[in-house]
């Protein structure tokens, strides 16, 4: 007869070795995966840190795609500004070449590379990383200027720039083209000079000096202002007066005329004549010429860059100011423009303050960099807004005054371009990216550094030992076959056997 063995005794023998059995593919986990538990729980005392570790090693890895997203936005930034500051030199070449050649074909020219520059600069400053445009501050999902279409001439009700260069054109040459200037004689051996009337527009008498002998110079006195210049006899040829006006962009201009006995006079001479009388006669003669064309040349030059000013300091909430007019030739004062009949060249947005704090980027726990950027930032506009007066002023080869009026703008243009006054430059906004791309490289190699002592870590408290793991398998399993071998015969023993 067999023994048989009781329910308990099975239970117990069958269960054993399923528990050996489970210990068995848990061991093989752990030396597939390197870890002890593939759950927080079977990690007893440790789990509270396995779980800090895994979260900041989470951190880490989100904080790096961070680094790696907006570096690459400052590095197409960069591109763009590069490239802004290789056109401003481009620009200023073809001006250089247009005042060495002195003619109507280098103007043209010069033109020319304004237009395809300018074209080419409001494409850089709507570039997109995505659909991220990056020169818009916070308003990303804009872009960052109007069309060159839409800046230089408008839209449907909307004047662009040569329209506003144009009207201001009108109200500081005034429609004599004296530059709003009064020149007559109020005696016959005197002449007058003043200004038209009290208003921000054309000629500002600054000073007057003089040689003439045998003259009494006055002013410039009043408001508005004028001088006089009174003949008691006759000058000497030589003898000389300088008038020096102020110019609506700043700057300044000496209108000087010098008396000779040659007849006719020379530019910017007067004929010295029989009489005290004729002398007058002709000195206003020579200085209504020689305002006239000052004011086709240094004054129109001033006028544009004037109402380009206005135009590019405008922003959706702050219109630029226009002449008020018509009619413009006698206008005395400016008015707010709105953006129904203006266009407002930049359409990002505009509020104040940095423009790099428009985008910032968590790169550490502590580490927050800024990398934002504006269309109308200081640097950029300026390049913009010189660019853009240059293509949009006029000069016909017909106009007597087309190379003194090219000469005076690109003289006012490639001096705003290159900025030499301390004021932001394209070179000052690359070198704050740089700044900030510097910190996220830093930033990422600590991450780095910082990733691996936490998956070290990691490791000791989740992690197994290879050979200890492999030893334990061996030596399970010679438990487990121990115990099924043993099992197995007492299934199978009989009470001969028993006995």
């Amino acid at each position: 007869m067999s023994v048989s063995i009781s329910g308990g005794q099975s239970a117990f023998l069958i269960q054993r070795l399923v528990s050996m059995r489970a210990q068995f593919d848990d061991l093989q986990r752990q030396l597939s995966t390197g870890e002890m538990s593939s759950t927080y729980a079977g990690l007893g005392l440790d789990r509270g840190v396995a779980v800090s570790l895994n979260a900041q090693l989470a951190a880490i890895k989100s904080y790096d795609a961070t680094i790696n997203n907006v570096s690459t936005r400052i590095n197409l930034m960069n591109t763009a500004l590069g490239r802004m500051s290789d056109i401003g030199g481009a620009v200023k070449a073809a001006m250089m070449q247009a005042n060495t050649t002195g003619n109507s074909t280098g103007t043209l020219s010069a033109q020319q590379t304004a237009l395809l520059s300018l074209d080419e600069l409001l494409g850089l400053l709507n570039v997109q990383a995505g659909d991220h445009y990056l020169f818009s501050g916070r308003a990303t999902d804009k872009p960052a200027v109007q069309t060159m279409g839409a800046i230089l001439d408008g839209t449907g009700t909307q004047a662009g720039l040569k329209q506003l260069i144009a009207e201001r054109k009108q109200a500081d040459l005034g429609a004599d083209g004296l530059g709003r200037l009064v020149i007559d004689q109020p005696t016959a051996t005197s002449v007058a000079v003043s200004e038209d009337a009290v208003s921000p527009f054309g000629f500002k008498l600054a000073s007057v000096n003089s040689n003439l002998a045998n003259a009494t110079v006055a002013g410039p006195a009043g408001s508005p202002a004028s001088l006089s210049v009174d003949l008691t006899g006759l000058p000497n040829a030589g003898d000389t007066v300088t008038l020096r006006f102020d110019l609506p962009d700043g700057s300044s201009a000496n209108l000087t005329l010098t008396a000779t006995a040659a007849s006719p006079a020379g530019a910017n001479e007067f004929t010295i004549g029989a009489t005290a009388a004729d002398t007058a006669a002709n000195l206003h003669a020579a200085l209504t010429t020689a305002a006239g064309k000052l004011a086709g040349s240094a004054l129109t030059a001033a006028s544009a860059v004037s109402a380009s000013d206005d135009f590019f300091d405008a922003v959706a909430n702050n219109p630029p100011l226009r002449v008020d007019g018509p009619p413009f030739s006698s206008a005395t004062a400016m008015t707010a423009g709105s953006a129904a009949n203006t266009v407002i060249w930049y359409t990002g947005e505009a509020d104040g303050g940095s423009a790099r704090a428009t985008s910032t980027a968590r790169v550490d726990t502590s580490q927050i960099v800024a990398y934002g950027s504006r269309a109308n930032e200081e640097g950029i506009r300026t390049l913009v807004q010189n660019i853009a007066t240059l293509a949009a002023v006029t000069v016909s080869a017909s106009d007597p005054n087309a190379v003194d009026l090219s000469a005076a703008l690109n003289q006012r243009v490639s001096g705003n371009i290159s900025n030499t006054s301390g004021v932001q430059t394209v070179a000052n906004i690359q070198a704050d990216l740089a700044g900030a791309l510097g910190t996220m490289t830093a930033t990422k190699a600590r991450n780095a550094q910082t990733n691996a002592a936490l998956q070290d870590f990691l490791h000791q408290v989740r992690g197994v030992s290879d050979e200890e793991v492999a030893a334990k398998i061996l030596t399970l399993q010679t438990q487990m076959q121990a115990s099924m071998q043993t099992t197995s015969m007492l299934f199978r023993i009989s009470l001969v056997e028993y006995m």
